[in-house]
Formats: structure tokens, sequence, C-alpha cells
């Protein structure tokens, strides 16, 4: 009844925060629903490292260690973003973000849509990894881009629409791409008998089944399917749509599709890389997933050198994180896919870090450009300051943060499995976008003294950014046994080990 109840919890909140007349009440239902979203998922986590695998309705919901990181980290992110976002948006209200005092009505309005779409929106991630069923999955990950597209538009600015519509456009096409593929990958199923051919759309049952897969039929689902689930992921060249909606959304809303999101798509990919992998061998997966993580990487770094907005800064390094972690998968191996889960753990802690800081620093200075902070971040947010600066650091990958774990291990799996260009060329990237965010991000936090006033007490805001930089701090040099385990099992789901 976990799966059930960490369904209906989100609906629930979207529901209540729908029906609420006041500020007050939305924010109280978006925080309850998040923290029992939380505990209904380490809950969730416990039963399947205790079990093995949870499934329900005749294999309709399965849960595995794959499974169970994934909503894990959906529901770390949806919690630390919705404390967050109270202090945010009441920042927003003030300052006329969300239109004059005269228009009272209008900001509850807006505020209606965020905290009722916000917990549809996670329901969605949710949903998408318990489903078994490859039909729905894909329904599910559409349905992440029905909710966001309206938290896009937000701001109700000529840049938020013209945002959006490049991410429906975009992602629409993608998502296309995705169904065909998923429609082959059953088409790949049929030959399959009795119960199973009619449980053909299920995961479980197709990935039990992988030798009487059709392999013609696996190369187009698998390559359809990397174009679709890679554009939700904003993998180069289908990239174009994320640092406009990254820069566009309200921060929170920014900070779960940068981390929590994206873990969805390259869920439902690495999903489809199991299936084909075991199908066709790990070679022919590998080497499209080795060009498009690694094109995702080069591309980043002259945009990440040259940027000048440092909230697309952030969506860039997104890219080039979503790069890191797809060739990690193209790598394979035990060592690539630890290399991965690790990854893709410390990269939502530090990514969400880094957007929320950067909220605070909009929220302060009223700009998104390096060149319009008049004066050091650090001097004026000496909290922020510090923090933004330490998030940056371990992003980039500098010792001992985790991260710089994370991405020493695929280098050496790269190198041990015989992929020493990859290996070459992800050093090669990844010291491009260090030196350039690096560069950029100090001079931000180090610059001279201004005429800013010094930001006052902000508890909501400040209490998250706290959280997630202790657990940043935590995790470089120790990682719960509970938490390591899980990372580990997921692994294992990929190597079928």
């Amino acid at each position: 009844m976990l799966i059930i109840a960490l369904l209906l919890i989100p609906i629930a909140a979207a529901a209540a925060s729908f029906l609420a007349r006041r500020r007050a009440g939305m924010e109280a239902v978006n925080l309850a629903g998040s923290a029992a979203v939380f505990l209904a998922a380490i809950a969730l986590a416990a039963q399947v490292l205790a079990r093995g695998t949870i499934s329900l309705g005749n294999g309709f919901f399965f849960a595995d260690s794959l499974s169970a990181l994934v909503i894990l980290l959906t529901a770390s992110v949806s919690l630390v973003c919705s404390t967050y976002s109270i202090g945010y948006l009441r920042d927003d209200q003030n300052s006329g973000a969300l239109g004059n005092e005269e228009g009272g009505d209008q900001q509850l309005k807006q505020l209606r849509m965020y905290y009722s779409l916000t917990p549809l929106f996670v329901f969605s991630m949710l949903f998408m990894a318990v489903a078994n069923n490859l039909g729905v999955m894909w329904v599910a990950i559409e349905a992440t881009t029905l909710a966001s597209i309206f938290l896009v538009t937000f701001y109700g600015k000529v840049t938020s629409l013209e945002a959006a519509w490049k991410y429906a456009i975009i992602g629409g096409v993608g998502l296309s791409m995705a169904l065909f593929g998923t429609i082959v990958a059953y088409y790949a199923g049929d030959s399959l008998a009795g119960s199973e051919a009619l449980s053909g759309w299920n995961w479980s049952v197709l990935a039990q089944h992988t030798a009487q897969l059709d392999k013609p039929s696996m190369r187009l689902a698998f390559a359809l399917i990397l174009l679709g689930y890679g554009t939700k992921a904003g993998l180069a060249p289908m990239h174009t749509w994320k640092p406009d909606a990254y820069s566009e959304a309200p921060v929170p809303s920014a900070a779960i599709l940068s981390s929590a999101m994206l873990n969805c798509a390259l869920y439902g990919l690495i999903r489809f890389y199991i299936l084909a992998s075991r199908c066709l061998g790990a070679e022919y997966p590998g080497r499209l997933l080795l060009l498009f993580g690694l094109l995702s990487m080069g591309i980043s770094v002259p945009f990440v050198l040259v940027q000048k907005n440092y909230r697309r800064l952030l969506a860039y390094h997104t890219i080039d994180h979503a790069g890191i972690m797809v060739t990690a998968l193209g790598i394979g191996g035990a060592l690539g896919s630890l290399g991965l889960m690790l990854h893709m753990t410390f990269h939502t802690i530090a990514k969400s870090l880094l957007f929320l800081c950067a909220g605070n620093v909009q929220q302060h200075f009223r700009t998104e450009l390096f060149s319009g902070i008049k004066g050091s971040v650090l001097r004026a947010m000496p909290l922020t300051g510090v923090i933004f600066l330490m998030a940056m650091l371990a992003i980039i990958g500098m010792p001992p943060f985790s991260l710089f774990q994370s991405e020493f291990l695929i280098v050496r799996a790269a190198f041990d499995g015989g992929h020493a260009l990859t290996g070459a060329l992800f050093v090669l990237f990844g010291t491009g976008v260090f030196a350039g965010a690096l560069l950029h991000v100090v001079g931000m936090i180090l610059g001279p003294p201004g005429d800013t006033p010094v930001a006052g007490r902000r508890p909501w805001r400040n209490g998250s950014l706290l959280v997630l930089a202790a657990a940043l701090v935590v995790i470089g040099f120790w990682v719960p046994a509970p938490l390591l385990q899980l990372i580990r099992g997921a692994a294992q789901v990929v190597t079928g080990q």
C-alpha cells in the first residue's frame, strides 16, 4: 500500500491547494504533502532493501532498487523545494513580481497555480518510477511535461511564454519518438507466448525474456527511445529548450527540473538500455550512449565559458552532467553503473542547492546577469555566498566533495573497460566546464565591495540551503549504509547481477 499512498498524497495535496482560499493554507498543504511523500519514499526504500522488489496489481506497479532510489531522490528534492518556495514566493509577492498590490486576486491565482501544479508534477515523476508498463511509463513522463510547461510560464512574461513553447514543441517531438520506440519495443516481444504475451508491455516481463525479443526491432526501439527520453534529459543536440526553461521557471521549479526531472528521464532510458543490452549485447546501445553523452559534455563547454547569465550557466552545467551520466551508462560494467548511480545521487543534492542559492542571489540583486551584480555576493549575503561557492566547487568535481568520487569512478571505468578515448575526452570536457564555471562564479561571489545592502534573515530559504549544504558535506566523507546499499542495488539492476 506504500505505492498507492505515495501516488495519492500529491494528488490530494494538489486538490487541497486548488481549493484553499489563502496563501497560508496552500503553503501548509504543500509542505505537509511533501513531508508525507518523503516519509513514504523512505518506507518504500526500506521495504525494497528488505524484500528486493515490490509488485502490486498483478505487476502493474513495480519497484526495485532503481525505482526506490529515483523515488527517494525525487521526494527529497520536493520536500526541500516546498520549504524554500514559501519564502521565495512571499518575496515575489511582496516585490510585485506576481503583480501589483491592487491585483491581490491575481497574485492568489498565480500562487494557486504553483501550489496545485507542483504536486501534480511530483506525482507524475513518482508514477513513472513505479509504472511497470512501458506505455504507462511514457504517459507519466508526458504528464511531467504538461505540468511543468505551466510552471515555466508562471511569471507570464514574453520570454516565459517563448521558453514554454520551445519546451512544448521540442519535448513533444522527442516524446513522440519515445512513444514510437515503446511501440516498437512491444512489437519486439510479439513472439512471447501465453501469459507473457498478455503482459508484454511490462518491463519486468520483457526483462525476463530478452532472448526471445526481435533483435532488429530492439535496435530501432532503443535508437528512438534514446532520442525521445534523451530530449527530456536535455542531451545534445536536443538540449536547446533547457537553458530557456531553467532561466524562466520559478527557482524551486527549476531546481526540480534540473535534478528530479533529469533523474526520471534517465530512469526511462536506463530501463530500455537494460532490455537492449541483454537482447543485443552492450556494444550497440553503449556506443550510441557514448556518442550522445560525450556530445552533450562537449557542447556545454563553450556555452559555459562565455555565459553571462548565472541561471543559464547552471542549465548548461546540467546538460554537461546529463552527458556525464549517459556516458557512464554507455561505459557500462559494474564500475560504470556504480559511478552512474553515485553521480545521480550526488548531482541531485548539489544542483538543487545551486539553484536555490541562485534564487537568493536573483531576488536580492534583482538580476540574472553576472554583470548586474554590483559588489560581492559574499559581503551582501554571507551565508548564501559561502554555500554557493561550496556547491559550485562540489559540482565541478573538486575533491574532497562527493562528485569528484563519482567522476573518478566513471573515468576509471572508462580506462579499465578499454574506452581510453572516452576517458580522455571526459577529462578534457570536464576541465573546460571546470574552468568556465569556476571563473564566473568566483568572480560573482568574491567581487569588489558594492553598495548593495546586506540581506535580511530568510528562515524558510536559508533553512533549505543549510540542510542541503550539510548533506553535501556529509556525503563527501560518509554515505549512510542504507543509502549506499540502495545505490549498489540500483547499479546491480543495470548490470543484471
